[in-house]
């Protein structure tokens, strides 16, 4: 699509936003019902795209894209009536008579980019919460997800009229010729190179924009967790999706006193949940060899203690256990973003603390732990997006809590009411009634006003 079709696209749909249609709550009903019905319906295709771009299997594919996107679409549809309801405070005596409200209302045509990890969820979820707070929406997916780009714009085109949401396909030309364009809102998930980027292009038109990015999400284990509890669910937190997910324990940070065990905790976990990984129809591959190579480049043969083969055919890796990491190894120098899991060793949870703020923020921080003092200084003084207590990855499957990164992992949350909230512009009015009209802060001012101004904002 060259830059003169997606003009007109962006054109179109300020027109459409322009005319008040997306505003009424019945219409975003409609086409939010219409959403889930055809998601639903496709729920195999969807399934079928997914494994063709990045081998998941079916049940994990419904499990962490299809069946949350749904979750997303049905929480919106039982909450957008009240979360686009003007809000009524409290008005200040001075402001004597008058109505205080708070109206939520859409920021117009918003740029939705998704990235390849998770195609579908990434996808729909902020369109979804977009949709509910009343914008129109462009949309574009990963060029490196083709299948399931592919797709989602068969969907959307079913469900929803171009000049109301469009999808754009391609690569970085298309991506530069929509940043290029001016839009209301930007909803960016991705890279934090890229992340940058459209912060840059958004800056001229002082676009708003939400940026969900990544970093090193450090698991945490001290000698007081449930070992091995602890193993089944980083193993499970780590190795989905190969790895390539934005909240993936990054690396384990283990007391010293555990280490050992927890390392053999960690193996045997692995042999169970990915027996024969590199012949297990339902272990997917690495997006591309790009990515395939990047990964391979940050396995220290010495310090593995488990996996670390490969097969550069099929585009998979083995599930990959370090031990004896330090911060200067490679493996620690970038998001490692596949199926790697090293294990550094600290004596202290000051140490833990100290070394985890040195680094970039990271959009996530996980904790094992029984010891209730360690889990409130970890959580209260480290800087992370969001995270878990004694688990994994599991803080994002809910729309009753906003998800999202802070400073170098991302601005800005999403999913259920934050989600709604992004996607909106919340205008306060003031409504002054007329029949009544205090004289106290006209002109010429007067000494006795001046004491009740003291009074009542004193």
């Amino acid at each position: 699509m060259n830059k003169d079709e997606i003009s007109l696209i962006v054109k179109n749909q300020k027109e459409f936003f322009e005319s008040g249609k997306t505003l009424p709550v019945s219409t975003r009903i409609k086409y939010l019902k219409k959403l889930k019905e055809v998601l639903a319906a496709k729920e195999a295709d969807i399934s079928e795209a997914i494994k063709a771009d990045l081998g998941k299997s079916s049940f994990e594919s419904y499990m962490c894209e299809t069946g949350l996107a749904l979750s997303e679409i049905s929480y919106m549809l039982k909450h957008i009536k009240s979360f686009s309801a003007e809000k009524t405070v409290v008005t200040p005596l001075p402001q004597f008579a008058s109505r205080s409200y708070v109206k939520p209302s859409p920021y117009g045509t918003v740029l939705i980019m998704s990235p390849w990890n998770y195609p579908v969820l990434l996808t729909v979820d902020p369109l979804a919460d977009a949709i509910a707070a009343g914008n129109t929406a462009i949309l574009k997916p990963s060029a490196y997800s083709p299948k399931t780009s592919l797709l989602l714009k068969e969907i959307i085109s079913a469900v929803f009229p171009e000049e109301y949401v469009a999808v754009v396909l391609g690569g970085r030309e298309e991506n530069s010729c929509l940043l290029d364009e001016k839009f209301d809102y930007i909803f960016f998930t991705g890279s934090k190179n890229v992340g940058r980027t459209v912060l840059a292009k958004a800056a001229p038109h002082l676009t708003p924009v939400t940026l969900e990015l990544g970093g090193k999400s450090p698991c945490i284990v001290d000698k007081t967790a449930d070992l091995k509890l602890a193993a089944k669910r980083i193993v499970f937190g780590k190795f989905l999706n190969c790895g390539q997910t934005c909240v993936a324990p990054d690396y384990v940070y283990c007391e010293k006193a555990v280490a050992k065990e927890l390392i053999a905790l960690l193996i045997k976990e692995t042999g169970v949940q990915y027996k024969n990984a590199l012949e297990d129809r339902e272990y997917g591959n690495i997006v591309n060899e790009k990515h395939f190579d990047r990964i391979l480049g940050l396995i220290d043969k010495s310090k593995t203690v488990y996996g670390g083969g490969f097969d550069r055919e099929s585009l998979k890796i083995e599930p990959t256990i370090m031990e004896k990491v330090t911060f200067d190894d490679p493996v620690m120098q970038e998001e490692i973003f596949g199926p790697i899991l090293p294990v550094i060793e600290y004596d202290s949870v000051g140490e833990v603390i100290k070394t985890v703020n040195s680094y970039d923020k990271p959009l996530a921080l996980y904790i094992f732990s029984s010891d209730k003092k360690n889990i409130k200084r970890v959580t209260s003084q480290c800087s992370f997006g969001g995270g878990c207590v004694n688990d994994t990855i599991i803080h994002l499957a809910t729309s009753n809590m906003g998800f999202g990164g802070v400073g170098e992992s991302g601005m800005g949350a999403y999913h259920g009411k934050a989600g709604f909230d992004t996607f909106s512009h919340k205008k306060s009015i003031v409504d002054k009634k007329i029949w009544i009209d205090l004289p106290i802060r006209y002109r010429p001012y007067k000494k006795f006003y001046g004491k009740l101004l003291h009074m009542f904002l004193g």
